[in-house]
């Protein structure tokens, strides 16, 4: 056997054992949970919740237990719907539940006696206050992240609404941006530039060595992202500082496309050094100039 052909069967081995390991790991996902009660207030055992992608049109079951709860866990980002139904009871039907990325919804469904076949639909509000977990956060949504402007399109900027956090200050170790890329950080809870930690879909973006985000993904391809920047749960670890959880563009049954120009125009000052004959000094001269920046691109998924 060469030296060759073992690479290659080594290289295959770890391209089956990627496939394999990716899609039960590399996910920003929510979950969902509650009790089915009747009118009473007294839980119900054995009823069987149904949700389903209102957008792709999956479906998962489960069954309450003694406690009348149910538990979604890992459930991708999405709008979702929720069917309960029990022997004696009418079915409960939610409607446009929204599940966010890095977050716990509880969503409790109280049943009617009656028939099944008689349904009893109500439509979700948008939940105020989590009250499934204790982490201090804030969720960047899909319309936010589309459709505010930003200069330049990097994402990152729009980590600024999140409450107590701000830009890292002039000398700060991440402040400047490179290569095009923007800002490379922020400073949030009192916490260093550098202590922030990047995930998208599940997988770990930052830079192991100055502890900064290594690409930031076009803002095209983003569907919403979290920034927790206290009290957040115990499996994400490794920072002290903001965990910054960033969900793709998924498809789901219907074709989009989506062209945009985006264009930006104004003044500002240009300095520019300009070499003297004395002691190889160089002096700063600024001029009102006009700046221009634009990007313009296409794109077509099932989203």
């Amino acid at each position: 056997m060469t030296l060759r052909s073992v690479c290659v069967g080594v290289f295959l081995c770890s391209l089956i054992f990627s496939t394999l390991v990716i899609p039960t790991m590399a996910q920003s996902t929510a979950s969902v949970g509650g009790v089915i009660t009747d009118a009473t207030g007294a839980t119900i055992p054995n009823a069987k919740v149904t949700v389903t992608n209102q957008g792709t049109g999956i479906s998962l079951s489960s069954q309450t237990g003694n406690t009348g709860a149910y538990l979604f866990p890992s459930l991708p980002i999405g709008t979702y719907r929720l069917e309960a139904v029990a022997a004696g009871f009418e079915k409960g039907v939610v409607s446009d539940l929204n599940l966010p990325v890095a977050t716990s919804v509880n969503r409790n469904i109280q049943l009617q006696i009656g028939q099944a076949s008689e349904v009893v639909e109500l439509t979700a509000d948008a939940a105020v206050i989590d009250t499934a977990t204790i982490t201090m956060g804030q969720v960047i949504d899909q319309k936010t992240t589309q459709e505010i402007p930003l200069n330049g399109r990097h994402f990152v900027d729009l980590s600024l609404l999140t409450p107590g956090t701000v830009t890292p200050p002039q000398n700060g170790f991440l402040t400047a941006p490179l290569r095009g890329q923007g800002s490379f950080g922020f400073n949030t809870a009192g916490q260093r530039e550098d202590t922030n930690n990047f995930l998208v879909n599940g997988i770990n973006l930052s830079d192991m060595v100055q502890n900064q985000i290594t690409f930031q993904p076009s803002i095209n391809t983003v569907s919403e992202f979290k920034v927790d920047n206290s009290t957040y749960s115990a499996e994400y670890g490794r920072n002290s500082g903001a965990i910054v959880n960033i969900a793709t563009r998924s498809g789901t049954n219907d074709f989009h496309g989506e062209l945009f120009n985006f264009l930006l125009t104004g003044l500002g000052w240009e300095v520019n050094n300009i070499p003297q004959p004395i002691m190889n000094l160089t002096t700063d001269v600024a001029k009102l100039v006009t700046l221009t920046r634009r990007a313009f691109a296409t794109t077509m998924e099932t989203a």
